[in-house]
């Protein structure tokens, strides 16, 4: 377990990790999400004493290693741009953390190579990273944590610079290759998408600090604040000003009528969000309340249409299964489902 307690980071008169208090745990992915320069990588560096803390305590299993170096905080590091050492191979790359630990030479082989076939690299074993791809790099570097003995294993984007194909591939095995080996996984992305495949508990960052820390599901369910929610969707959440009245909203031009939490609220302004997939361009059930909005942007990916659309509120986002023609500076009309929308308050914590 891994306890940071009232943490702060600054450099000169910058403050990049605001008061950070998180408890992290083994047997599950810890996902730090946020955008770049959201201060993930930082906060990665805080636990793994590259950086100075400014202020607070981190402890790890109990022990205070606020002052211990890096090799003594027994973590290994995941960067997203590749570390090897050029003038090793594979192998010596992976067993060189066993070989300083002191591991015997035939427990050390059967690490490497255990490794090595999780990560598809036994062929390459005797090859100089020079001889290899990036992704083959980048396999040789997660060989190296999963293989090390550690406390903690730190994640830094590991997958951004790997070919797609590769990465889909880790993101479904990463979970596994690290499942009962007692360290305490953190990994950082800005792909709410990877967060929710890996699992876990999510800690969503936000201009150097954690704005919500859960069960990731139950994050991108019930997303705290406005700001949260914003983190937590890729496309961007849609985002309107609204106000109720009675068991009626308004948003500009198009109204709906309350049910279940939200109509309970109290009269006035709100912001109400909601996900581009509940946006539709044709009216099916639940989506029933209509947008009318300029096309702007369209884009086909795979067996999903996207639209950005302008209406007088705002910009907002369709994401719908199937092909859809859209015509760029036309007129559209869009569908709403109420009953997924997110209501917040003017201070933007979620009411509904």
């Amino acid at each position: 377990m891994i306890e940071l307690q009232n943490i702060t980071k600054r450099v000169g008169q910058f403050t990049h990790i605001k008061p950070t208090t998180l408890t992290l745990k083994a047997g599950h992915f810890n996902v730090l999400l946020g955008e770049t320069g959201a201060g993930k990588t930082s906060l990665i560096k805080l636990i793994a004493g590259l950086d100075p803390l400014a202020g607070g305590t981190i402890r790890f299993d109990g022990e205070d290693v606020t002052r211990l170096g890096t090799q003594k905080r027994r973590i290994s590091l995941v960067h997203q741009f590749f570390v090897n050492y050029p003038h090793m191979s594979v192998f010596e790359n992976i067993a060189s953390p066993l070989r300083v630990a002191g591991m015997p030479e035939s427990e050390i082989q059967g690490r490497v190579e255990e490794a090595a076939d999780i990560l598809q690299l036994r062929p390459m074993l005797g090859r100089r990273p020079s001889e290899l791809s990036g992704g083959q790099q980048q396999r040789t570097a997660l060989a190296r944590a999963i293989a090390k003995d550690s406390r903690a294993v730190l994640l830094d984007e590991p997958l951004a610079n790997l070919d797609y194909k590769l990465r889909e591939e880790l993101r479904e095995q990463l979970p596994e290759l690290f499942k009962g080996r007692g360290a305490v996984v953190v990994y950082a992305t800005s792909e709410p998408e990877e967060a929710l495949l890996l699992g876990g508990e999510t800690a969503l960052m936000q201009d150097g600090q954690v704005v919500q820390f859960g069960p990731t599901a139950d994050i991108y369910r019930q997303p705290a604040t406005l700001s949260a929610a914003q983190v937590f969707s890729d496309p961007p959440i849609n985002v309107g000003d609204v106000v109720k009245a009675g068991d009626t909203v308004r948003m500009g031009a198009a109204t709906w009528t309350l049910t279940g939490a939200a109509a309970g609220l109290a009269d006035g302004p709100y912001s109400v969000a909601i996900r581009p997939h509940h946006v539709l361009p044709v009216a099916e059930e639940g989506a029933t309340v209509p947008l009318e909005g300029e096309v702007i942007v369209t884009e086909l990916s795979g067996s999903e249409t996207s639209a950005h659309f302008r209406m007088a509120t705002g910009d907002w986002v369709s994401l719908a299964p199937g092909v859809h023609p859209y015509k760029v500076g036309e007129a559209h009309r869009f569908y709403m489902d109420p009953t997924h929308c997110y209501f917040f308050a003017p201070d933007g914590q979620m009411v509904a």
